[in-house]
């Protein structure tokens, strides 16, 4: 599925494909209302008669409404048109932690600052009861205003979320605390001891 250039989700005119993951495919657009640039995450069509993904999807725009935080993506909307589902988020500019390990590893000081600012985004959603289930280097934005944590359409209530290998996550990067790591996010954990197993993490990457 891909929708064209100059097509319009509501007021959300899509000016350019972003990327493409396991919930869906997000765009670059104009809220034609507010005159403003955002992300649109759109579910596929096909997937709407897939109970799981729907549910999935739902907790999403729930779990991210639920939050204020300087270092997690704000949501400003969500739709249907006609049989597309899509959220609405702020637009960030920057690259994630994962482009940039490509480069090299971050240096100390950046990669201290990247924990911090994640470390309170995490210690925001434990407080909240919530569990993301998929924190890896993709899905950390690096921006000019700091580091902004993603994509939350595998998390969970904590009450609720069993993280196991065989928990639900995204085919293409499996996130460390489902793959290699014995830590296991939890809202019980310091958040600092899971931002320092990602950084670790992304680290061996690079060696």
């Amino acid at each position: 599925m891909s929708i064209l250039f100059g097509s319009k989700l509501g007021p959300y005119e899509i000016l350019e494909p972003l990327g493409a993951g396991g919930m869906g495919e997000v765009y670059r657009a104009r809220d034609t209302r507010l005159g403003r640039e955002v992300a649109v995450k759109v579910l596929p069509a096909h997937f709407n008669a897939d109970p799981g993904f729907r549910q999935r999807f739902e907790r999403e725009v729930r779990v991210i409404s639920s939050l204020n935080h300087p270092h997690i993506c704000t949501l400003y909307d969500v739709g249907r048109q006609e049989d597309l589902d899509f959220l609405v988020m702020e637009y960030l500019e920057g690259e994630t932690v994962a482009m940039q390990l490509e480069k090299g590893p971050l240096p100390m000081e950046q990669a201290l600052k990247v924990a911090i600012e994640i470390a309170g985004a995490l210690h925001t959603e434990h407080r909240a009861g919530i569990v993301h289930r998929d924190l890896k280097p993709g899905n950390i934005m690096l921006t000019r205003a700091g580091a902004k944590l993603l994509d939350f359409g595998l998390a969970k209530p904590a009450a609720t979320a069993v993280a196991t290998p065989a928990a639900p996550s995204t085919n293409f990067d499996i996130a460390p605390d489902n793959k290699r790591f014995p830590v296991v996010e939890s809202a019980r954990e310091p958040a600092g001891i899971q931002v320092h197993v990602v950084l670790n993490w992304a680290n061996e990457l690079n060696q």
